[in-house]
């Protein structure tokens, strides 16, 4: 399995491109590969037909930490 920015590296893509081909908005696309985003069903679709490849074949989902991000916005508190 890959993930959707391994498949932009692997095709040399820019998020434009697969943004276009995929009639998805590129601010999507960016958060789907920087793991910010999970994206539907039928993101998922449209988003592997850019790439030419079953959706079986990509990794999908977070793969930043979600309170991670949260506590580096609002700082972390001691002792909490």
């Amino acid at each position: 399995m890959r993930t959707v920015e391994h498949l932009l590296e692997l095709t040399q893509y820019a998020i434009e491109d697969v943004a276009e081909r995929a009639g998805l908005p590129a601010s999507r696309v960016a958060a789907i590969a920087e793991g910010r985003w999970t994206p539907s069903p039928e993101d998922r679709q449209r988003i592997a037909s850019a790439f030419g490849v079953p959706v079986e074949e990509i990794s999908w989902g977070h793969s930043m930490n979600p309170r991670n991000i949260r506590y580096r916005r609002h700082g972390l508190k001691e002792n909490f």
